[in-house]
């Protein structure tokens, strides 16, 4: 039975601030660190040896190739080179591939092995400020397993735009798409609230914005910008608009959505979901718990119109 057979698949999981997060290691070696990503974007795990890789000719060097599965033809990204690791030919015929879908971008993760699936409170994952001493780190934070031992949470937004730039958003897009707009002049005039703890949304965003001449400000997780909000007091009712990531440590973005509807000073500012789980079940259960947009991490020059036409929604 596949590790990922046992997966719970339910979107309540970060409704609870909770997350799965499948639980693989990179290489053979009894000291090898264990890395890990969220369930949500996985679909399976399948034998390297099963399948034959088609190469790409003057491909991007961690770019393996081509597997055809199931009709689709997938990507093969080398994750052990990414982070400095290479595999001998023998572990590669015994490695494995790691199926993932980010916003509807299918590809495959070469892994040696997939250890198991772990549950996780996210005031369990922990970012240390030295994951974040460099733009090019690609460690977002880490948490422990049962035994202490040390569970990696990388950067995979990062590795997609490092090998597959086309398929990242193109933040050069936003200046046509808002062309011609009237915009609100509480949003001309405010800052807008973006939690996201990811370096390469980060810096998407910040061009995206930079672009609109629109203030923003950035914080690294949902309870960073939660607290922020909250010191406001009634001040925080002048606040134009909200985005938030859902995966993030310390608070997930639907946390971030239930407290900031729950409190009086802030229940009416409009909150903006922007993710790279965009299944059916998270896009409802963000409108269930109050969101009043949603958008996809490759689609985030669209988030100036979105935010325009939720702000004139809510007047």
């Amino acid at each position: 039975m596949s590790v990922l057979d046992n997966v719970d698949a339910a979107t309540n999981l970060a409704k609870n601030n909770e997350l799965q997060l499948l639980v693989f290691r990179i290489n053979e070696a009894n000291a090898s660190a264990f890395y890990a990503i969220n369930v949500f974007k996985t679909r399976e795990v399948v034998e390297s040896k099963n399948h034959y890789l088609t190469q790409i000719p003057s491909a991007h060097h961690l770019l393996e190739g081509t597997i055809i599965l199931r009709g689709l033809q997938i990507p093969i990204l080398n994750l052990p080179l990414w982070l400095d690791t290479t595999l001998s030919r023998e572990e590669i015929k015994r490695s494995n591939i790691l199926i993932c879908d980010f916003n509807g971008i299918v590809i495959g993760l070469r892994i040696m092995s997939a250890y198991r699936v772990i549950k996780k409170n996210w005031n369990e994952m922990h970012a240390p400020d030295s994951y974040r001493l460099k733009d090019d780190g690609v460690v977002m934070n880490d948490t422990r397993l049962e035994d202490g031992s040390l569970c990696l949470i990388l950067d995979y937004e990062k590795l997609l735009s490092d090998v597959i730039p086309q398929a990242m958003v193109n933040v050069f897009e936003d200046t046509e798409n808002i062309q011609g707009i009237d915009m609100p002049q509480s949003l001309k005039n405010g800052t807008v609230l973006v939690a996201e703890d990811s370096k390469t949304a980060q810096t998407a965003l910040k061009q995206i914005f930079k672009n609109a001449q629109i203030n923003m400000l950035l914080f690294e997780n949902g309870k960073k910008l939660v607290d922020y909000v909250y010191a406001l007091e009634e001040n925080a009712r002048s606040v134009p608009v909200i985005i938030t990531d859902i995966e993030m440590p310390e608070m997930s973005g639907f946390t971030v959505i239930q407290k900031l509807k729950e409190n009086p000073n802030t229940q009416n500012i409009p909150i903006i979901v922007n993710s790279s789980m965009t299944g059916n079940n998270n896009r409802r259960e963000a409108e269930v718990l109050g969101a009043s947009g949603f958008i996809e991490k490759t689609k985030s020059h669209n988030v100036i119109p979105l935010i325009i036409e939720v702000m004139n929604a809510n007047t």
